[in-house]
């Protein structure tokens, strides 16, 4: 049985998660999803596999504005294929972010950092530089095992265990003029690491930042794997997936760190 895995999120201001978690629990129970969901003050972060039927009634479910206000309009969805149900169980919960920063002045609910879709990223990769000639440096936002798996060619990346310790880390490497007169493309999995990321570098007065739209899962399905070496991590029990977006033969010890 085909089985259809979305992975999505969106910064936008909930005032009582809480409220919400029981209702998009029942609804995933009743149509028999499983992933994972986490509600906060400042967004949704999700990953759910299901029939192709039932993810289509999920998301119809969560844009009901009599249910939800509208707040889940325009969910930045990825989406990929497999043969069977990568997850064990569906859990529905409340954190204080939906990505760990602990940078509460980083309010991407309020305001959306700079961004470059796949197609110019590809181009300004191909042609070595962005549009006004400026080197540019492509930054994993991702933690080591995520990036031993694979990453953009050449990519800066910190070695970090937990998104947490990347503030840090980067205003190291802007103090020690790493990025200077560079034009910065933060990237991740799907999006949700890079945008905050991307946030905190302005914030830091670094001038040229941009977050890859849609992370690298966007960029396997709208331009393949140029420019990108390896596989991608991905958070179920298919652990990594190819620039297809087919779960890969090779085997891993799951690290979830993040």
């Amino acid at each position: 049985m085909e089985i259809v895995n979305i992975a999505a999120y969106k910064f936008v201001s909930i005032t009582d998660p809480l409220a919400w978690r029981d209702l998009l629990k029942s609804e995933c129970a009743r149509l028999g999803l499983k992933g994972t969901i986490v509600l906060a003050e400042e967004g949704i972060n999700l990953f759910l596999a299901g029939t192709r039927e039932t993810i289509d009634q999920f998301l119809n479910y969560i844009h009901r504005p009599e249910l939800f206000a509208g707040k889940f309009d325009v969910l930045d969805i990825k989406e990929s294929i497999s043969d069977h149900q990568p997850f064990g169980k569906m859990v529905v919960r409340v954190a204080k972010e939906i990505i760990t920063m602990r940078h509460p002045m980083i309010r991407p609910e309020d305001e959306r950092a700079p961004m470059v879709d796949a197609q110019t990223l590809k181009r300004w990769l191909d042609q070595g530089h962005d549009d006004e000639g400026k080197q540019i440096v492509m930054l994993d936002t991702r933690n080591a095992f995520e990036v031993e798996m694979g990453t953009f060619n050449g990519a800066l990346e910190f070695g970090i265990e937990r998104f947490s310790e990347f503030p840090e880390r980067i205003k190291q490497a802007a103090s020690e003029d790493q990025l200077k007169d560079k034009t910065i493309v933060s990237f991740c999995t799907g999006g949700i690491r890079c945008e905050k990321a991307a946030l905190f570098m302005s914030e830091i007065k670094l001038p040229r930042v941009y977050q890859l739209d849609g992370g690298i899962l966007r960029y396997f399905e709208e331009v393949g794997g140029e420019h990108y070496q390896g596989e991608c991590f991905v958070f179920d029990e298919r652990v990594a997936l190819d620039p297809q977006l087919r779960q890969t033969t090779k085997t891993y010890t799951r690290n979830t760190a993040k």
